[in-house]
């Protein structure tokens, strides 16, 4: 049994009120820890921290200084990689294949990027004659944007807190994360490390709890946070948009997605299977990137159905750390529920049920958590649930098309726009998706592929704003225009 403490200017607290809640094991639905819930006296003194951080110490040193202290974090990271590896597990049951090879090299190497990036970002510069025959030089530095709020999700914790703590610190910020209240494990692991390689207090902070009239509502709500950065479902995003309102603070926002895989007669078929089983089945199904629409040209419709469905029953559930573990449990009850709601409801409105569709027999050790079955459907129409709301679940529908502009008109009837995978071997078909479909990432013959320095984000109701290399600094710096005249 661990506590997990709130991690406040430097220093490991519990709540002020006593109030805990339990951290559950999805595995097998068991109590492995109790987290500090914090209140507004929590958030409050981590905010306060993160603010005096910037007029201290962490303030005065240059993007040099910082970046050796960011560089001693990765290092450290990768040297407790078992430590935060465990965690990791821990928290979400994912398999040990997946955390080992995915959440923790990623989550030490987001470090690194922004490190690299923000040592060669560079700004523009003018010279120009004034009316008086006299010369000035304008030029724009970046200079950070102040205290920023961490909202996180469950799925990825470790990889997708520092895809934002990354770039925050090396442009200069302080932060409060506050994670999942289902994945509090490494988050608050990070604050050991960041004392460790002498992060000055008050620049890293993490306040556990929920969202409403929690640790959640009252960090986004606080007037002395600077800007808010979000991942998770549109409809939380949408309440942290309103409280951002009220002192016109900027947001960054990776949100919902119901994405959509393209499949044309003329792709590489064995290569296309492999990407779609990880596409739909991965982190079991647990990936905002994941693909839940598969459409296929009628020609070849038949066939990757079938595939598929040899493909998802091997997807063999079990204990994170046995080796044949494929696919791992969802992350609670909750969730559970949820998916399961819309495994029901594909039912009802006649879909067919090609394989899965309910909760897998486990071995009695096994049985408390909280698995479900990789299921493909087919045979719905456009306007069904499970074909227009996110599941975040290992799932897909397939469909086939006969045209290149009816799948485009179907793959752009939904409110969601973050990313979608093309399965062809005709590139200027390839091009002419890209350029049609309504989303911020558009994979060819591949799907998870991704350089880290590249713009990453969504359209319409699946976010705000771009994460990745320089395009992240848009939302963690300001532009302030210097003009000298001489």
């Amino acid at each position: 049994m661990k506590e997990f403490l709130n991690f406040i200017n430097g220093t490991y607290v519990g709540s002020a009120s006593g109030r805990t809640f339990d951290n559950i094991n999805p595995v097998d639905g068991s109590v492995i820890g109790k987290i500090h819930e914090a209140g507004k006296p929590e958030v409050d003194a981590a905010v306060a921290a993160a603010k005096a951080a910037l007029q201290g110490e962490w303030g005065r040193l240059t993007v040099p200084e910082r970046c050796t202290l960011l560089d001693a974090l990765t290092i450290e990271i990768n040297r407790r990689f078992d430590d935060f590896l465990q965690a990791e597990i821990a928290d979400t049951g994912k398999p040990h294949a997946l955390a080992s090879h995915l959440d923790i090299p990623r989550g030490a190497a987001n470090f690194q990027i922004f490190i690299d990036t923000i040592k060669s970002t560079s700004t523009e510069s003018f010279n120009m004659r004034t009316g008086d025959g006299k010369t000035a030089l304008s030029y724009a530095v970046r200079v950070p944007r102040g205290v920023i709020a961490v909202v996180c999700p469950w799925n990825l914790p470790l990889l997708l807190m520092t895809w934002k703590v990354g770039p925050a610190l090396a442009c200069g910020n302080t932060v409060v994360v506050k994670p999942s209240e289902e994945t509090p494990a490494t988050t608050t692991l990070l604050g050991e490390v960041m004392n460790k390689v002498g992060v000055p207090q008050g620049v890293y902070n993490v306040v556990h709890g929920f969202g409403p009239d929690s640790a959640g509502q009252f960090l986004t709500e606080h007037p002395d946070v600077d800007g808010i950065t979000f991942t998770g479902e549109t409809r939380t995003g949408t309440a942290i948009m309103k409280a951002a309102a009220d002192g016109v603070r900027p947001v960054s926002m990776e949100m919902g997605g119901k994405n959509a895989a393209v499949v044309f007669a003329d792709c590489d078929f064995d290569a296309t299977v492999d990407t779609l089983v990880r596409a739909c089945f991965e982190n079991t199904g647990q990936v905002c990137l994941g693909t839940e629409r598969v459409y296929v040209q009628r020609p070849l419709f038949d066939k990757l159905v079938a595939a598929l469905k040899v493909r998802a029953e091997t997807m063999t559930p079990g204990a994170p750390m046995d080796q044949a573990t494929k696919i791992g449990p969802l992350i609670s009850k909750e969730h559970q529920d949820k998916v399961l709601s819309f495994y029901k409801k594909a039912a009802a409105e006649g879909a067919t049920v090609v394989t899965g569709g309910g909760v897998p027999d486990m071995p009695d050790a096994l049985k408390g958590g909280f698995w479900i079955e990789p299921t493909i459907w087919t045979g719905l129409p456009e306007t069904a649930s499970v074909v227009t709301e996110e599941i975040f679940g290992p799932c897909c529908h397939i469909a086939p098309f006969d045209s290149e502009a009816e799948v485009l008109q179907k793959v752009n009837a939904n409110r969601y726009g973050l990313a979608t995978a093309v399965f062809t071997q005709d590139i200027g078909k390839a091009n002419r998706m890209a350029h049609g479909i309504e989303v911020g990432l558009c994979w060819i013959n591949t799907w998870f592929l991704r350089d880290l320095r590249t713009p990453f984000g969504g359209s319409k109701q699946s976010g705000i704003g771009r994460e990745g290399g320089v395009h992240s600094f848009e939302f963690y710096t300001e532009l302030r225009n210097v003009m000298v005249k001489f």
